[in-house]
């Protein structure tokens, strides 16, 4: 049977299956060859998330299912949330953040050390267009103190990258990628933090690029099931049964 892959992570991971969305993109490529599984969390941090990794990735000695193949941790966007701002409930600290995705990434290798474990940066803020959204949508009261910055968002994206380089894993810098491309506030954020169309477009194309470097490509995956060419309509039951051998 066809293995997973699990998307875990906040609400840029949570609504990665919206229209458009990456997640949805990588389930459509690797259609009856994997399931792409999301695990997205909204409002979550590392802290919070540290609490699900035993529900979500049991070990093999404890459970009958079998591991994922691969999976993307894509968590720091409500870490680098400032303190002393709206969302400081949120907040955890740099080096905090840090150890949690140590913890993380140690609990999957355990699972599995064949596992394919890809760490996400968070992307970049447009504090103009955050602060626009939070006015309208919490009132003027709401953003006294700003929530998030980009200056900070760039600190937590080069921790989480620095973890993925001590613990031997492939990292994605969205923050930096995605400031590559003039115009990037409205082309790729919505909100001023989670993503447009074309924003989960290069968050898509990243993973893919990754996965192949992986040597995880789904044209070269074999189909769960035997394709219809494979059957022949006299004698379908040849097919079948190399197939479900």
């Amino acid at each position: 049977m066809r293995g997973n892959i699990v998307l875990f992570g906040d609400s840029i991971t949570e609504e990665s299956f919206r229209s458009g969305g990456w997640g949805a993109s990588l389930a459509n490529i690797f259609s009856r060859k994997a399931d792409v599984l999301c695990r997205g969390y909204d409002g979550y941090n590392t802290r919070w998330a540290l609490f699900l990794l035993h529900h979500l990735f049991p070990l093999v000695l404890d459970s009958p299912t079998k591991p994922p193949i691969a999976t993307t941790i894509f968590f720091g966007a409500n870490d680098a949330a400032l303190p002393g701002g709206f969302r400081e409930r949120h907040h955890v600290p740099v080096q905090e953040y840090k150890d949690n995705l140590r913890k993380i990434v140690t609990h999957l290798k355990e699972c599995s050390p064949t596992m394919l474990i890809v760490l996400i940066t968070p992307p970049p803020i447009d504090e103009e267009r955050r602060l626009e959204y939070a006015r309208a949508t919490y009132g003027e009261e709401a953003m006294k103190l700003a929530d998030r910055t980009n200056e900070s968002a760039g600190v937590y994206a080069k921790g989480c990258v620095e973890v993925a380089g001590e613990m031997g894993i492939p990292s994605i810098n969205i923050w930096s990628k995605m400031q590559e491309t003039d115009g990037w506030q409205k082309k790729y954020l919505s909100d001023g933090l989670h993503l447009t169309a074309l924003g989960n477009a290069v968050v898509f194309e990243q993973i893919v690029r990754v996965f192949k470097e992986a040597r995880l490509h789904p044209e070269e995956m074999p189909y769960d099931f035997p394709h219809h060419s494979e059957i022949d309509a006299d004698n379908p039951d040849m097919a079948f049964q190399l197939k479900c051998a």
